[in-house]
């Protein structure tokens, strides 16, 4: 789906803030951010907990070879400080994305991920063949679905007791953006 030409640097209205290709050398500070258990407990059990060097150099090689989607370091004053991408689909959901992110916990209440989504959102709306990209979160989750709603992401449903996580049975948010075109 995605020619890796068009994988973008992508500017952000923030001081030093940008979306950028992931790089080898970005391995000690995804490690470092990423060993966090408050991270952790909002992300899909695909993402370990601790968060070792070798998971980052794992991840790292994952999407140097992935083709297919978009897989974005977002960077501050010239450091990976968390990460962003779309998941394109395919078959009968070919036009649409999942979009998932994460920030390192000091980033947190800053805007940073506000500007990220609504940044990669206007991106692949405008370069991909895709009319609705989605998010699902945690119902614990307020503040990524804060996120989402004001880059324009609607609530279409609450899904009960449709994830476990760290043991315990949680509702998660459907919210997707939509797109005429």
């Amino acid at each position: 789906m995605t020619d890796p030409l068009l994988t973008p640097t992508l500017a952000l209205p923030l001081p030093g803030a940008r979306l950028r290709p992931w790089r080898f050398s970005d391995a000690t500070a995804l490690a470092r951010h990423a060993n966090d258990r408050g991270i952790w407990l909002n992300l899909r059990d695909t993402f370990p907990h601790p968060y070792t060097a070798q998971d980052a150099e794992f991840f790292l090689c994952l999407v140097a070879d992935n083709q297919r989607d978009l897989h974005l370091a977002i960077e501050v004053d010239g450091e990976a400080v968390g990460s962003i991408g779309v998941h394109f689909k395919a078959d009968i959901r070919r036009r649409s994305g999942e979009i998932g992110y994460w920030l390192a916990r000091e980033q947190w209440g800053k805007g940073l991920a506000t500007a990220a989504v609504q940044e990669l959102t206007r991106y692949v709306l405008a370069t991909f063949d895709v009319c609705r990209l989605y998010a699902v979160v945690f119902a614990t989750n307020a503040a990524s679905g804060r996120v989402l709603e004001k880059c324009g992401y609607e609530l279409e449903a609450r899904m009960r007791r449709s994830v476990v996580k760290d043991g315990q049975m949680l509702d998660s948010l459907l919210f997707a953006r939509i797109e005429e075109k």
